[in-house]
């Protein structure tokens, strides 16, 4: 069963942008154990991402992406501890679906971004919010398509 995550990134470290020309890329570092828990236990090949700006001007989504290698331990550990994934670029928004805009888009009233001190940098979803905000970030798309 295919299942849906936000992943969460600084611009200053890499972007919707590097892993358009990249294509895939290892989604390491993560030391937060819950997130880690995640990465190595519950995603698999095939589920959907939704790529996540965060500290940038605005914070929010900026594009899709899917996991393309399920978890593994990160390199260089005598005792593997810390895991990754691999994501595969899958397609970037015209602009940012904000933080602002997914707190006051209804059906998101429960996403965990969304929520106050959410600072987990890879987090479910459920389905109907990625879908939900995959709409908003294609209609980003469409507004820049009629004012062109």
């Amino acid at each position: 069963m295919r299942r849906y995550w936000l992943m969460k990134c600084e611009p200053g470290a890499y972007t919707i942008e590097a892993l358009e020309r990249d294509r895939r890329t290892s989604w390491e570092g993560v030391r937060n154990y819950q997130a880690r828990n995640f990465m190595r236990d519950d995603m698999k090949v095939g589920d959907a991402v939704l790529f996540y700006a965060s500290n940038a001007d605005p914070s929010g989504v900026t594009g899709l992406a899917t996991v393309v290698r399920a978890g593994y331990a990160e390199r260089g550990q005598a005792k593997p501890i810390w895991h990754m994934v691999d994501i595969g670029f899958v397609e970037r928004f015209a602009g940012i679906v904000s933080l602002e805009t997914l707190k006051a888009t209804r059906g998101l009233e429960k996403m965990m971004v969304t929520q106050k001190g959410s600072r987990l940098s890879v987090q479910p979803a459920t389905k109907s919010e990625y879908d939900i905000v995959v709409r908003l970030g294609r209609r980003l798309e469409r507004a820049k398509t009629v004012r062109a």
